[in-house]
């Protein structure tokens, strides 16, 4: 499922490449569950895969390297809204652990992901009123991503 798709003028799509990437919220939960968000006009939504799975999983055998498991998992993250929005996702606000943050820049970085902001769950959560639980820091994540390009 798009949400969108960006065409020229002759209707042939628009060139990803030429143009910057988009800007998505993605949240970090324990345990290596990952969720990514986007938000148009202050309305966010949870990008699932294409089976209707709104949430990743990410599990690696050696437990001791959480930054190639964060990065294994804002990569899977990272394809799932490229495929979706059929453009590049080149930022994004990230809701985790700030605990974390060092492990999590460096995924990022790993992952091509440019941070506009690295913000606590709870603050992002407190930006998708009336969302889901499990869903509000991902939604809160990806209304602060909009928030922040559009300035």
């Amino acid at each position: 499922m798009k949400l969108f798709q960006i065409e020229e003028p002759d209707g042939s799509p628009l060139d990803a490449a030429a143009g910057p990437g988009a800007a998505v919220g993605i949240d970090i939960a324990a345990g290596g569950i990952g969720r990514v968000a986007i938000s148009v006009g202050g309305n966010g939504e949870i990008l699932p895969d294409p089976d209707g799975a709104r949430s990743l999983l990410v599990v690696e055998e050696r437990e001791h390297n959480r930054a190639m498991r964060l990065a294994s998992l804002l990569l899977g993250l990272r394809s799932r809204a490229e495929k979706q929005l059929a453009r590049p996702v080149t930022h994004a606000v990230i809701a985790a652990d700030l605990a974390e943050r060092a492990a999590i820049e460096a995924a990022a970085a790993a992952a091509g992901i440019a941070i506009l902001r690295l913000v606590d769950r709870v603050t992002a959560a407190g930006l998708a009123r009336d969302a889901a639980p499990e869903e509000a820091p991902a939604l809160g994540a990806a209304i602060a991503a909009e928030e922040a390009i559009a300035v």
